[in-house]
């Protein structure tokens, strides 16, 4: 994989600002809220976001063209765009867009990143390992949103 990945610059790119927004969306989930730091971490995690998602829309090996993943990386630039609106615009209700959007590009980045880590087991289907991790980890990830993000919003 490694060797893939040498080839590939894009890829490589793509990888290592994959795991910056791992670092700085953890972190953001993790750390207090509202915070000088909170938005120091979110602009950290809305520019890695902003980058992973413009090379995953310059990677065409899977399908070779425009395929589903382009879509999720479309709708995951949406989502985290929509959650940084939210706390530039502070619109009415500003907090719960906010929170449900960056807390949802969260779930599809670690989504992606389990279905990446599932394609790579050996005998396991591409598209089965795909759609069964990705699935798995959205099903918690939206249950533990409904359950705590209300809580962090003080509702």
């Amino acid at each position: 994989m490694l060797d893939h990945l040498l080839n590939h610059p894009v890829g490589l790119i793509h990888v290592l600002i994959a795991l910056v927004a791992l670092g700085f969306g953890t972190a953001v989930v993790l750390r207090p809220k509202g915070t000088a730091r909170h938005r120091l971490l979110g602009r950290g995690y809305l520019s890695a976001m902003i980058g992973l998602n413009a090379s995953a829309l310059m990677i065409y090996e899977v399908f070779g063209g425009f395929g589903p993943f382009h879509w999720l990386a479309l709708v995951s630039l949406a989502s985290v765009l929509g959650g940084y609106h939210a706390a530039w615009s502070r619109y009415n209700n500003w907090r719960h867009s906010h929170a449900y959007f960056m807390v949802g590009s969260y779930i599809g980045l670690l989504a992606a990143t389990a279905a990446e880590i599932a394609s790579r087991v050996p005998g396991w289907s591409f598209g089965t390992s795909v759609i069964a991790s990705s699935s798995i980890v959205i099903a918690v990830g939206c249950a533990l949103m409904w359950i705590y993000v209300p809580r962090a919003l003080g509702r």
